[in-house]
């Protein structure tokens, strides 16, 4: 089967990246008549150009809140505003044009993303199909799979390719369209080491060459050590961030203190804290045991 399409020789303008604002964000599935609450009150900001790795156990949530910011649904409740654009507030229409044109989701699964009988050329020209109709500016796809190390297998057969050169041409079919925030959910599962890193050095080249911000989910504790900024959630919310070799808690608007897994181990859940503040600016959590008012 031979899929032509006209595609623009010259490569558009690199897309500067698009920020990302959720504030109190909630949303609730609807499950055999009950309801599951996926995410609870959640405060992320994300700015334009950020490489940010979304972290956390199965069912943390994390997968879910990769979905709204993919606009594939509007929250339940809350506030989630991507670049100018405000998620709840869209309509039909206008969630398909952001899809189209400013924000690509990568699924897990490299080759749910793709045409089977496709090469990667014409899977990138099909993916930028719908950002043409709204008159967006797209590059060559020979170039767009040149930015994931693909170009030399441009017209291959996909059954071709080794599972990690699946996994960079799915890359290269978000990216097709000139997204500026591109998501991806678990992109190097079930790919050995070397596979692993070429998919990371493509999404980290990407945010670097074109601005584009990235929002990656994983597992994997040596991905997310190649990212600047690490988010983890727990229960629906926001749990901790990573900054460099460092894990901080994150205080959210409500006032909520959400601490890392290695001090959870030591102050569990359901325990008193008293909170001091030092003369120096310090903030000194202090567990009291819970029948006599002591400090342990």
């Amino acid at each position: 089967m031979t899929i032509d399409f006209e595609v623009d020789p010259v490569a558009a303008p690199a897309p500067r990246g698009l920020g990302v604002s959720a504030h109190r964000l909630v949303h609730i599935y609807r499950v055999e008549g009950n309801d599951v609450v996926a995410l609870t009150s959640v405060d992320l900001e994300v700015v334009p150009g950020e490489t940010v790795a979304l972290l956390g156990p199965s069912g943390s949530g994390k997968s879910t809140l990769l979905s709204l910011l993919a606009g594939l649904y509007p929250p339940s409740a809350g506030r989630l505003r991507i670049g100018p654009h405000d998620v709840g507030a869209l309509d039909d229409g206008e969630l398909d044009r952001l899809r189209a044109t400013s924000v690509a989701l990568v699924l897990q699964g490299a080759r749910r993303n793709l045409l089977p009988y496709a090469t990667p050329a014409q899977n990138v020209a099909f993916a930028q199909a719908a950002a043409r109709r709204y008159g967006q500016d797209v590059s060559d796809p020979k170039a767009v799979l040149d930015l994931v190390g693909m170009a030399d297998r441009a017209d291959a057969a996909l059954r071709d390719l080794a599972p990690g050169q699946v996994q960079r041409v799915a890359v290269a079919v978000a990216i097709g369209p000139g997204p500026g925030l591109l998501l991806a959910d678990e992109p190097t599962s079930q790919l050995d080491h070397q596979h692993r890193d070429e998919v990371m050095d493509a999404l980290l080249d990407i945010n670097r060459e074109l601005g584009t911000t990235v929002v990656v989910v994983t597992h994997d504790a040596e991905v997310a050590a190649r990212i600047p900024r690490r988010v983890t959630i727990r229960d629906g919310r926001i749990g901790s961030e990573g900054v460099g070799t460092e894990e901080l808690a994150v205080v959210g608007r409500d006032g909520s203190l959400q601490l890392p897994p290695h001090v959870i181990e030591v102050v569990p859940p359901g325990s008193l804290l008293r909170v001091h503040h030092e003369a120096d600016g310090r903030i000194v959590l202090e567990p009291v045991d819970s029948a006599e008012g002591e400090p342990r």
